[in-house]
């Protein structure tokens, strides 16, 4: 199963996150499929591949809550009827 999910970058005190596409068996580092975004909390920045997430949520991958936060304020899913599916 793919998951959605950020994989820590960056410095000490000073994260950066992408958001990547990787095997939900994999650890928080592990090798990921594909880059599909960036998020910097720090200064409030997000990039964001928007065809490349879309692709891969139609093939079944599933954001965490904390990536589907991101990419519902970044506004991916207007369009489009993604409801969040995942364990609380």
């Amino acid at each position: 199963m793919l998951k959605l999910r950020l994989k820590r970058c960056g410095r000490k005190q000073r994260a950066v996150y992408r958001i990547v596409a990787i095997d939900a068996r994999s650890r928080r580092e592990g090798r990921d499929l594909r880059k599909v975004g960036l998020y910097d909390p720090i200064n409030n920045k997000t990039h964001l591949n928007v065809p490349a997430i879309l692709n891969f949520i139609e093939r079944g991958a599933q954001p965490t809550r904390t990536v589907y936060d991101i990419l519902k304020k970044a506004g991916v899913f207007k369009d489009t009827r993604i409801p969040f599916v995942g364990t609380l």
